[in-house]
C-alpha cells in the first residue's frame, strides 16, 4: 500500500487499482470503471485482480492531461535521437522505441548538421545515427561529439549504415561509436540493442 504522499515510488513494473487511484486522487470504484469503459488499459492476474503497467498508466495520464510526477514510477525518463534521413525508417524507429519502452522521449534528426545541434540542446542517453547523411557525415558527427563532449555527458552512440563495405566495423568503432549496425535492421534486433544500451 502506498503511503499518502505522492511522490512515493512504486517498486517492480505492475500497478494495482489503488495505486492509480492514491496517484489520481479517486476511489478504486473509479479506476475500474475507467478500466471496464477502455479508457484504461489493463489485465486480470491469476487472482482476478487488476493490474496496470506504468507504460499504459502514463499514456492514460498523457491522455487526459494529468501531470506526471517522475518521482511516483521511480525512473528516469531516458533520450533517444534517431538521426536519419530516410523518413520511413525515422518513424518506423521511433513508433517502435515508443511502444517498447514506456519511459523514453524520442526526438528526430535528418542530417548531420542538425543532429550535432539536437545533440547539444536535447542531450540524448543515446544517439542512433546513421553514417551517410546530408550535411556533415555520420562518422565526423561522432568524431566531434567525442571531441566536444564533457566526461561528464555521456552518449551512448548506435551507428546504422547500408555501406558496410565501405565503412568496416573498426573504422565506425574508432570514431566513437558504441555499437554498429548493418541495414536493414530488423526492429526486434535493434530494440534489443537499446535495452542494451539503456
Amino acid at each position: 500500500m502506498l503511503e499518502k504522499s505522492p511522490k512515493k515510488s512504486i517498486l517492480g513494473p505492475l500497478l494495482n487499482t489503488g495505486d492509480v487511484a492514491h496517484y489520481c486522487d479517486v476511489s478504486v470504484m473509479q479506476v475500474n470503471r475507467w478500466i471496464k469503459k477502455g479508457a484504461l488499459n489493463a489485465f486480470k492476474n491469476p487472482g482476478g485482480n487488476y493490474r496496470i503497467s506504468k507504460k499504459e498508466f502514463r499514456e492514460f495520464l498523457d491522455c487526459n492531461k494529468i501531470p506526471v510526477i517522475e518521482e511516483f514510477f521511480g525512473d528516469k525518463q531516458k533520450k533517444i535521437l534517431v538521426a536519419d534521413d530516410d523518413a520511413s525508417l525515422v518513424k518506423a524507429y521511433t513508433f517502435a522505441l515508443k511502444k517498447r519502452f514506456w519511459n523514453v522521449k524520442v526526438e528526430t534528426a535528418t542530417d548531420g548538421y542538425e543532429t550535432l545541434i539536437k545533440t547539444g540542446k536535447f542531450n540524448p542517453d543515446i544517439l542512433i545515427l546513421d553514417i551517410r547523411m546530408p550535411k556533415i557525415d555520420g562518422l565526423e558527427v561522432c568524431r566531434r561529439l567525442r571531441d566536444d563532449l564533457s566526461s561528464d555527458q555521456e552518449i551512448k552512440i548506435l551507428v546504422i549504415t547500408a555501406h558496410s563495405s565501405e565503412y568496416d566495423r573498426h573504422t565506425v568503432l574508432a570514431s566513437g561509436a558504441h555499437e554498429y549496425l548493418i541495414k536493414p535492421i530488423p526492429i526486434p534486433v535493434l530494440l534489443e540493442q537499446i535495452e542494451k544500451m539503456l
